[in-house]
């Protein structure tokens, strides 16, 4: 018997009774004769009178394995069958086995094998789908084992997963208590802003630092948002931005301050304006005495003014939530903050109507009737205690109840208190920024006579009782209306502050979007004057005062806050329709603050480009202002367009461009996580192949190896000249640096200390006066200060505090072309330089194309193949041989230490470790970008990066004088070179 009919049988015999026994021999035929045609009965088994069916089930088994017994099909002389009737038989075991074999039956019959279903035993006209899930719809004789088949299935799943508890009604769930737990729920690992449900309709979220965000809209408005930006106005939401307050005596203040910061790179702390909280300061901030290595990342900071008679100063130090880990345990360590004040557990406050106790009642408590008044609904006026308190979405509203946010120091007497999410701020960035400001804001109005009579638990009402507070705020009233005669915002001084007190925005919100322009009138002398003077002079040093730095204050406006519903009951009560409250309730005043945020400050076009102003409130007003201000015609941006707006800006974006900082370092392992991962999705046949194209890292930037590469091309070109002047030889090894990078020995010893970013603002002027700077596309050249001359005497003096930095540039192409992210900066050739006569990106050099060195390690992997590396070694060298590429700008893979194996191997880009980078190609490596793109503010590509000191000092001595400062842009995916101008801009 074959396999599959030997399977075959045994599935058919799966469920017999094991009383049926076949057999073909002639001693088993007699028996079965004997005893009722039933299974053979041997002497040794079966003793006079005993049935058939007491076989045991191992002998069934036994059988099944045997030549002889049942075969498929028709076999040959009858096949062992019986062909004569039996001649007697003993009728006590006939009788036996014959009710066997029907109990047998029956059970066979019961049971349910195989797939079959019970829908199976019905007809098919009778069968109905929805038979599945309801009972009734079976016969009755059915109905009672669908059940329990139904009962068996549901407590098989029960045990598999939970069952789901059930839905409540839609009605239900968006009931507002319902609402704010459901929106809490979602908050546990990503905390939202105030405006994020209004961005959520509107934005592609993102969960980035601890926040869910908006990054870009979902409408195309990516020029509508650059015309905003240069005409009117674009709103974004800092919200997420970390405050930190420091509280203290001003000298120690400082003290501890300036190990974080250095003079050479700018102004700190310490500035005079800053000091006396005339202007906002901005500062790059290092560990302790760690400049200029340590690099920690950009902060804004603002001083409270002066009080008279008190050396108590107030310092709000604003940073990224990346940032956030490494400023603060800094921060403590300079101030001596160590011990941590646990803030005090807030009691839960019942609800009043409902008296709760810890012991169930026999009588229900009788809650009071609502009262009905006509034209409201009516609500319930009891809540089951059993539920937990709904809670408003203000501020953090995920921060743990128990932890510490304030740290206290006993030796300096300095407070540090964490203010995350305890204030809104918005940025609005155009020229007409101060025009939607005006238009949206009003100063705030005196209360009533009578009100002032009265006690209050407000914080307005009893600053009205205060007359020098009055006259406080109507000059802070005065300037604030000064700036409706500004005709862009870039006119005032570069981070003035303004302290405001405003009404609610939402009494004079317009029924329709309102675009809001500048008023151009005939400006009366003394209102001239006033503009003169806010133009030349800023805000007045007294109206900087604003009431958002007190603590309680702050929870008074946000405890106090009215609600959307009853401010519409209050409209709805006016007469006129549309018209605006009278009185204004005096919860309505809310303190804020201006501060003037400072466009293009660098370089020589497009002055003041991006200024706008930063609005500071408390917390719970986020949507009370935010609408009103979209109300107002303003553009609203998201992630992507801030870092659009540091490009246009040509400053560095935080974390994007700080690689010398824990942050950015961060950030730039997981950009090549994503990119990486992108790259690896799309199929093989559709991948670029980075090798062939002469790209080492296409997905991050090995600043590190570049910066020691060149520190290494230094060294050996000083030891080179002076080995040639004690032979007394002349040499001219800084003009051939070509030569030297084609001699790099990756295995040498490296030296351990680490890259950094040249900020020092002296050495910066200097360097950009050596580039030549021009304007966009190298049309003309700019004027600046006389720089002195380049040679090799100056070079060495540079280069020796800043052999391992890197230098921020702008790079602006000549022709076309887009540069893209993580594209190579290279020197030009001699040969190069003579193809800019036609003045036309058609001639431009291009990159030879690259042989692959691990195209064949690849296939092995793909076949699984096992190789040893020394075999592998020596293909990849026989396929170097054959290389069209000179073998100096060819790696040399036997001097890797670790060579990669095939499991490590991605096709189409270059294992770790990397090779020589700076002369992996046919042209010397300078440096990368980190953001390009077509620029619409200079109608050509523009881009932003970073380059090795040393390679540019190098560069600009071997390049003659009406081409200096000029570089080859490459992208990671081309093998197309552009010219390009570097302008360092100081």
């Amino acid at each position: 018997m074959s396999t599959a009919k030997q399977k075959m049988r045994e599935r058919k015999l799966r469920n017999q009774p094991a009383s049926v026994q076949y057999s073909s021999t002639s001693q088993t035929v007699e028996s079965s004769s004997q005893n009722g045609g039933d299974a053979p009965a041997t002497a040794g088994e079966i003793h006079d009178g005993a049935p058939s069916d007491i076989q045991k089930s191992t002998d069934k088994q036994k059988s099944r394995g045997q030549q002889g017994g049942w075969h498929r099909g028709h076999q040959k002389d009858g096949g062992g069958y019986v062909r004569e009737m039996p001649q007697h038989i003993t009728g006590g075991a006939f009788a036996m086995a014959r009710a066997a074999e029907v109990k047998a039956m029956l059970k066979a019959i019961s049971t349910r094998t195989g797939s079959c279903q019970l829908f199976e035993a019905l007809p098919r006209h009778m069968r109905r789908r929805a038979m599945s899930h309801n009972v009734k719809r079976l016969p009755r004789r059915l109905r009672d084992f669908a059940s329990r088949l139904r009962e068996k299935s549901l407590q098989a799943g029960s045990k598999k997963k939970k069952e789901k508890a059930k839905c409540r009604s839609r009605k239900a769930r968006r009931r507002h208590g319902n609402l704010l737990l459901e929106f809490n729920r979602r908050q546990r690992k990503n905390i939202w802003l105030e405006t994020h449900i209004w961005h959520a309709k509107r934005f592609h979220m993102v969960k980035k630092w601890g926040y869910c965000l908006g990054d870009r809209p979902t409408l195309k408005c990516y020029r509508p948002c650059y015309r905003a930006m240069s005409t009117h106005c674009l709103l974004m939401d800092l919200s997420y931005y970390c405050c930190i307050e420091l509280q203290g005596e001003e000298d120690k203040l400082l003290a501890a301050l300036s190990q974080l910061t250095s003079k050479e790179a700018g102004p700190t702390f310490a500035a005079a304006l800053c000091l006396s909280g005339l202007r906002q300061g901005s500062v790059v901030v290092y560990r302790a005495g760690g400049f200029p290595a340590q690099a920690l990342g950009p902060v804004t900071f603002l001083w409270r003014p002066r009080t008279q008679g008190l050396t108590h100063r107030q310092l709000w130090i604003w940073a990224h939530p990346t940032m956030k880990q490494d400023l603060l345990p800094e921060l403590q360590i300079v101030c001596q903050c160590s011990e941590a004040v646990v803030p005090p557990a807030v009691p839960v406050i019942t609800p009043v109507d409902v008296p709760y106790t810890a012991e169930p009642q026999h009588e229900p408590a009788k809650s009071p009737k609502a009262v009905k008044t006509q034209g409201t609904k009516r609500k319930c006026s009891s809540k089951d205690p059993s539920e937990p308190p709904a809670k408003k979405i203000v501020g953090d509203g995920t921060r743990p109840p128990g932890t510490p946010v304030t740290w206290r120091s006993c030796s300096t007497g300095i407070v540090i208190n964490d203010l995350t999410m305890e204030m809104v701020r918005y940025r609005l960035i155009g020229p007409q920024s101060h025009s939607v400001l005006t238009e949206t804001l009003e100063a705030a109005t005196d209360c009533d006579a009578s009100v002032k009579l009265q006690p209050s638990s407000l914080w307005w009402p009893e600053h009205c009782k205060d007359d020098d507070k009055m006259g406080l705020h109507r000059q802070q009233a005065d300037v604030f209306k000064t700036l409706k005669d500004l005709y862009s915002t870039g006119e005032v001084p570069a981070g003035i502050v303004l302290g405001l007190t405003v009404d609610d925005p939402r009494l004079t919100i317009p029924q329709k979007k309102v675009k809001a322009l500048t008023c151009v009138k005939q400006i009366q002398e003394e209102d001239e004057q006033k503009r003169r003077e806010l133009m030349l002079r800023g805000v007045p040093q007294h109206c900087c005062q604003s009431l958002l730095w007190e603590q309680s204050v702050r929870d008074n406006v946000t405890e106090n806050k009215i609600s959307e519903q009853e401010l519409n009951r209050m409209k709805s009560d006016v007469l006129v329709p549309g018209s605006r409250l009278s009185p204004i309730p005096p919860q309505s005043r809310i303190p804020i603050l201006l501060l003037h945020q400072p466009g293009k400050q660098v370089g020589h076009e497009m002055s003041s480009w991006g200024a706008g102003w930063d609005l500071l409130l408390p917390k719970a007003w986020g949507m009370a202002f935010w609408v009103p201000l979209v109300y107002r015609g303003v553009l609203i941006g998201g992630l992507n367009m801030s870092l659009k707006h540091s490009q246009n800006k040509g400053s560095p974006h935080f974390p994007h461009d700080y690689p010398d900082c824990p942050a950015g370092a961060r950030f730039q392992e997981q950009q090549e996580i994503e990119l990486l991962n992108k790259f690896k999705r799309r199929p093989p046949a559709k991948r670029i192949n980075y090798i062939k194209q002469g790209c080492l890292a296409p997905f991050r930037c090995p600043w590190q190896q570049l910066a020691e590469e060149w520190e290494l091309i230094t060294r050996e070109g000083r030891e080179e000249r002076k080995r040639d002047d004690q032979s007394g030889t002349t040499t001219h090894s800084d003009t051939a640096v070509e030569e030297k990078t084609t001699h790099i020995n990756i295995s040498e010893t490296k030296p351990p200390s680490c890259f950094t970013v040249l900020r020092n603002r002296k050495s910066l002027k200097l360097l950009s006066g050596w580039c030549k700077p021009t304007t966009s596309k190298g049309q003309r050249l700019c004027r600046i200060n006389q720089a002195p001359p380049l040679d090799h005497t100056a070079a060495r003096s540079f280069l020796t505090p800043n052999e391992m930095s890197l230098a921020w540039v702008r790079f602006s192409l000549l022709f076309k072309g887009n540069p893209e992210l993580h594209a190579m900066v290279c020197v030009p050739l001699a040969e190069d330089l003579k193809l800019l006569r036609n003045k036309s990106d058609i001639n431009c050099p291009q990159e030879p194309v690259h042989k692959n060195h691990f195209k064949t390690r690849t296939k092995n992997k793909k076949k699984g193949s096992k190789k040893t590396p020394a075999s592998s070694l020596s293909s990849d060298k026989t396929v170097e041989k054959e290389s069209e590429l000179p073998s100096t700008s060819e790696p040399n893979l036997s001097a890797a230490e670790d060579p990669p194996t095939s499991s490590d191997l991605v096709f189409g880009l270059w294992p770790d470790p990397l090779p020589s980078i700076t002369s992996h190609c046919s042209r010397v490596t300078l440096g990368w970008v980190t953001q390009g793109d077509f620029s619409l503010s200079a109608g050509g590509g523009e881009a932003l990066g970073f380059v090795s000191v040393t390679a540019l000092v190098h560069t600009l001595l071997s390049q003659p004088s009406e081409h200096r400062g000029l570089v080859l842009l490459r992208n990671p995916s081309s093998l197309h070179y552009h010219f390009a101008k570097i302008n360092i801009e100081v």
